[in-house]
C-alpha cells in the first residue's frame, strides 16, 4: 500500500529564488463549445495572460501544459494547442497529462532552478464530447476497480455517504456549502454556474444535483516571474511561498475516506499552518469534499472559502486546479487578500492533493 508520504516532493522556496504569479486569464466556462476546437477556446486566453504582462511569446522562457488525451479521444492530442502558442522559433516546452496545477508545479522547480526567468503555464479540457462520468473510470485501478466501471458521481457519493454515517455531516450541511458557492459565484464573470441553484433530485444518493459539479469546457492560463522580473511585471506578484504535492493509496478499500491525510500531510510542507491563511481556493468539485478539505486544512470561519464559486460553480477537467490557484493569485493581485491558499486535487474522491500557499508584500503604510 502507498503511504501519502510516498509519492510527494517538497520543494520550499528558503534556499531557492522567489517565484510568483503575475497574471491569471481564464475562458468563460460553458456547457459545451461544439463551434470551436480546443486551439480555438485557448488562444484568447493566452493573448489575454500575456496581454498583461506585456510578454509576447518569444519573451517566455519556458511554457508547460496540463490537459487529457482521454478527454480528446486522440492521443498526443495536447501538440495541437501549440498552434497557439506559437511553437516556432523553438521553445523549451513541457507537458503533463494532468490538471494544470501540476503543471504550474514543474514550471515553478523549473524557474527555481535559475534555467529561466519567466513561465507560461496553460491548461485547458473539453468535457462536453463525451460522457465525462465514464472517462473518468479509467483513472480507476485497472484490475479490480476499473471493469465495475464505477463514475466519479458514485464514488464521491460514497464518500460522502462515509462522512453522513461517521456523523461529520448531514445533507442540510450539504446543501449549505451548494447554496453558498453558487451565491458566490454570481460575482464571478467566468462562472457556468451562477446565483442560486435548484437542489434537484438525488442524483446518487446522498449526493443531489446541486451536491455536483456542473460539466463543461474551459481554459486557463498562468505567467510565473522571478525575483525582480515579477515585480517588474505585476504591481503586487503573488509570492509562491510553498508548494507542494501528495498522493494517497489507488486501491478506495484501504483508504479512510472521510480524511485527506496527502492534502494534510502536503500543507504541512508547503509551510501553510505557519501563519493563518485569509482565502482558501480549494478544488472541491463535490460539497462533501469541501467539508473533508476544510477539516484537513484547519480552515475555520475566519478564511473566506472559494469566494470565486469555486469548482461546484465551473469544473473544466484539467483545468480547474489551475485555475484556483490563478483565483487565489488574483485575490492578494488586487489586494483582497495578503496570504492565501490554493488546493488541486485528482483521482477519485481526492486521491492525489496539491497545496500552494501564496503572500503579496505588505501594503505601503
Amino acid at each position: 500500500m502507498t503511504s501519502p508520504a510516498g509519492h510527494g516532493t517538497t520543494s520550499r522556496a528558503r534556499h531557492g529564488r522567489d517565484i510568483a504569479v503575475v497574471a491569471f486569464a481564464q475562458t468563460r466556462h460553458s456547457r459545451r463549445t461544439d463551434e470551436m476546437s480546443e486551439v480555438e477556446m485557448l488562444m484568447p486566453v493566452l493573448h489575454q495572460v500575456l496581454s498583461r504582462t506585456g510578454l509576447r511569446t518569444g519573451d517566455i522562457g519556458f511554457t508547460c501544459s496540463g490537459s487529457s488525451d482521454y478527454l480528446a479521444g486522440r492521443a498526443f492530442s495536447f501538440t495541437m494547442a501549440l498552434d497557439g502558442v506559437g511553437a516556432w522559433p523553438p521553445i523549451s516546452e513541457s507537458h503533463v497529462e494532468m490538471d494544470g496545477a501540476w503543471a504550474l508545479y514543474e514550471a515553478w522547480v523549473k524557474l527555481l532552478t535559475g534555467q529561466s526567468d519567466t513561465a507560461l503555464v496553460y491548461a485547458y479540457g473539453k468535457s462536453s464530447p463525451g460522457e465525462l462520468r465514464d472517462v473518468l473510470t479509467r483513472q480507476l485501478d485497472p484490475y479490480y476497480t476499473a471493469p465495475l466501471w464505477p463514475d466519479s458521481v458514485a464514488l464521491a457519493a460514497l464518500q460522502a455517504q462515509a462522512l453522513i454515517d461517521a456523523g461529520e455531516t448531514d445533507e442540510p450541511e450539504l446543501a449549505g456549502v451548494a447554496a453558498r458557492s453558487r451565491r458566490d459565484a454570481a460575482g464571478n464573470p467566468h462562472a457556468q454556474l451562477q446565483g442560486e441553484v435548484p437542489r434537484g433530485r438525488h442524483l446518487v444518493r446522498p449526493l443531489r444535483v446541486s451536491d455536483c459539479p456542473p460539466i463543461g469546457d474551459g481554459a486557463a492560463a498562468v505567467v510565473l516571474a522571478a525575483g525582480e522580473r515579477a515585480r517588474e511585471l505585476c504591481e503586487r506578484p503573488a509570492w509562491i511561498r510553498g508548494m507542494d504535492h501528495r498522493i494517497e493509496a489507488h486501491g478506495l478499500g484501504v483508504r479512510d475516506l472521510t480524511r485527506s491525510p496527502s492534502t494534510r500531510l502536503a500543507a504541512e510542507h508547503a509551510g501553510l499552518f505557519e501563519r493563518p491563511v485569509d482565502t482558501a481556493e480549494l478544488h472541491a468539485p463535490f460539497t462533501s469534499q469541501e467539508l473533508v478539505l476544510r477539516r484537513s486544512l484547519d480552515l475555520d470561519t475566519r478564511v473566506r472559502v472559494n469566494p470565486s464559486g469555486g469548482a461546484l460553480a465551473a469544473n473544466p477537467v484539467m483545468a480547474a486546479g489551475l485555475i484556483r490557484i490563478g483565483e487565489a493569485a488574483s485575490r492578494i493581485h488586487s489586494g483582497d487578500s495578503d496570504r492565501a491558499l490554493a488546493h488541486a486535487t485528482s483521482g477519485p474522491c481526492l486521491q492525489h492533493n496539491l497545496v500552494a500557499v501564496l503572500e503579496g508584500e505588505p501594503h505601503a503604510g
